[in-house]
């Protein structure tokens, strides 16, 4: 029988730890964002929206889903953003010694740190960075743990390429990398920066996507949407390009922040995890 509490309500043939090549990890933190809360509730909204999900992928003709979808409990930390952080590491750190690909539900970005630097510390990786926001600030709101610091610490273990960047303060400039930095407004509605983007990232990657890098008109449920963002299919394009020659050793989505008019922003989070799934099955790595 299907699990409403299982990604995509998959029954237990396709849902045991055992035999899943994936691992979904919510983790509804939302105690440092700074403006729309909410992304403490997009975990969830992700799964129930999941449920209605059409199981079989166009695109790649395939059932990804039979490549196994464990749904882990939820990390729940929320003392401090530095707590939170060593909880999400060790979980991630679990999985990973078991070979399982974890895609972590936020939440705000910050959750992003843990799963990263779990990731980073078993091999080396680069990371992908889709965002209206460079989250390049040294400490922000006391913490160097905040949500607008999480790609700053990303850059302490390993190259970062960032794409989709619209927003970011003055003292931010100094930590981005102007060769690997692809802002919204110099790739919008254009393709022939996607294979050049992908040369700069090693050849294990972990993608970091906060949902605000779509545009509010495809995706308005974020805590901090930003006007001239990119569309579902060009962020489609970059991420199968990617997948397609790297080796993806694990993935997030963040910052959905349900309301209940729009049930759209829902449904599109919960379909990005399917695909980015979709591909790793297809290409195989």
């Amino acid at each position: 029988m299907p699990t409403l509490n299982n990604y995509g309500g998959l029954n237990a043939e396709y849902s045991n730890y055992k035999n899943s090549r994936f691992v979904i990890l919510p983790v509804p933190y939302d105690e440092t964002s700074t403006w729309g809360k909410g992304a403490d509730r997009g975990p969830k909204a992700l799964i129930e929206a999941s449920q209605v999900m059409e199981l079989y992928d166009i695109e790649s003709d395939s059932e990804p889903y039979k490549a196994g979808i464990f749904t882990d409990k939820p990390v729940l930390e929320k003392a401090t953003p530095e707590k939170m952080v060593q909880a999400v590491e060790k979980r991630v750190s679990e999985h990973l010694k078991n070979k399982k690909i974890v895609a972590l539900l936020g939440g705000e970005h910050s959750v992003s740190f843990g799963a990263i630097k779990a990731n980073a510390l078993k091999e080396k990786i680069s990371v992908l960075h889709l965002d209206a926001h460079s989250d390049m600030r040294d400490s922000f709101h006391g913490s160097i743990y905040n949500h607008g610091c999480v790609m700053a610490r990303a850059k302490d273990l390993c190259p970062i390429v960032q794409v989709g960047i619209r927003s970011m303060d003055i003292s931010e400039k100094k930590n981005i990398n102007k060769k690997s930095i692809f802002f919204a407004s110099d790739i919008y509605n254009k393709k022939d920066w996607i294979k050049k983007c992908v040369s700069f990232l090693k050849d294990k990657v972990y993608i970091s996507l906060d949902l605000d890098v779509f545009d509010p008109s495809v995706l308005p449920s974020t805590g901090t949407p930003e006007p001239g963002g990119l569309d579902w299919y060009l962020v489609q394009d970059l991420l199968e390009a990617t997948i397609k020659t790297k080796k993806i050793v694990g993935f997030d989505v963040v910052e959905l922040a349900p309301n209940k008019i729009d049930k759209a922003s829902d449904f599109l989070a919960a379909k990005l995890v399917y695909k980015i799934i979709s591909y790793i099955n297809k290409y195989g790595k």
